[in-house]
């Protein structure tokens, strides 16, 4: 109960409109399901729940900024703030909703993340959200921009860091988070089989480029082509080559028909 009035009040902070728990008593007792809020990469959840405060390079200019009572916090100054080292656990407090010590925000402008993250997902996939998203807060810092590694990265590289989590290593549709997912992955191995003995490669470059997720339903498979081209110092050729390794690699591992 504790949890759910926290959620109420971080609501109420950005004007939504929030039905007393008494009041909801009253109509069904059907428990609503929980949502399953992959992906789970700290920039994604940045992007998703900071960016409209704090923008999308974390400087405090988002479109919402101007409308709060409190202009939010450059969060790529935190390190230089406080002497050179990153305040790692006061940052994960803040989120968490335990600590205020970073005069970001007021009292209440800022949701209590974690008590959010706990109503609409598991504890371990919150504990793994919050940790990754303070690393990904930690490489906002002010300093020399990192470089994308020059050596390539095959297509079979790319899909045990990206795709095996969900579809699992041999891209059977087994992977360690499937059983999250309110969707069971694909067994990748059959897309040719599937498609009448036609590897199907333009519409898997358009699935994981992010021009059709609708084959996917909802926006549980990350869109991996603005993820490749936002890396530091990527190019939309970049983003291209690797969505092109990815297909060469399914291709590599389709099963052919007895």
């Amino acid at each position: 109960m504790t949890g759910r009035r926290v959620v109420c009040v971080a609501l109420a902070a950005y004007g939504l409109v929030v039905v007393p728990l008494s009041l909801a008593a009253q109509g069904s007792r059907r428990e609503v399901p929980r949502v399953s809020m992959a992906p789970l990469t700290g920039r994604d959840s940045f992007d998703r729940y900071c960016a409209n405060c704090h923008g999308v390079s974390g400087r405090g200019d988002g479109p919402v900024a101007s409308s709060l009572k409190t202009f939010p916090s450059d969060l790529t100054s935190l390190t230089s703030r406080h002497g050179g080292d990153f305040p790692r656990r006061q940052v994960r407090d803040y989120v968490e909703g335990t600590g205020r010590s970073l005069a970001t925000h007021g009292p209440t402008q800022m949701p209590f993340w974690g008590s959010i993250f706990r109503w609409l997902d598991t504890e371990p996939r919150t504990q793994v959200r919050i940790a990754n998203l303070v690393a990904y807060v930690e490489s906002l810092q002010a300093g020399p921009a990192p470089k994308v590694a020059t050596t390539p990265i095959s297509g079979g590289e790319l899909f045990q860091t990206f795709c095996a989590p969900c579809h699992g290593a041999s891209a059977g549709g087994d992977g360690p988070m499937s059983a999250q997912l309110r969707r069971q992955p694909p067994d990748l191995r059959r897309l040719q089989i599937g498609n009448r003995g036609q590897f199907p490669g333009p519409l898997l470059e358009r699935i994981i480029d992010g021009r059709q997720i609708g084959a996917h339903g909802t926006r549980s498979m990350p869109v991996w082509g603005d993820v490749f081209f936002r890396e530091p110092g990527a190019s939309r050729t970049d983003a291209d080559q690797r969505i092109d390794a990815l297909v060469d690699y399914l291709r590599s591992i389709q099963e052919r028909p007895a």
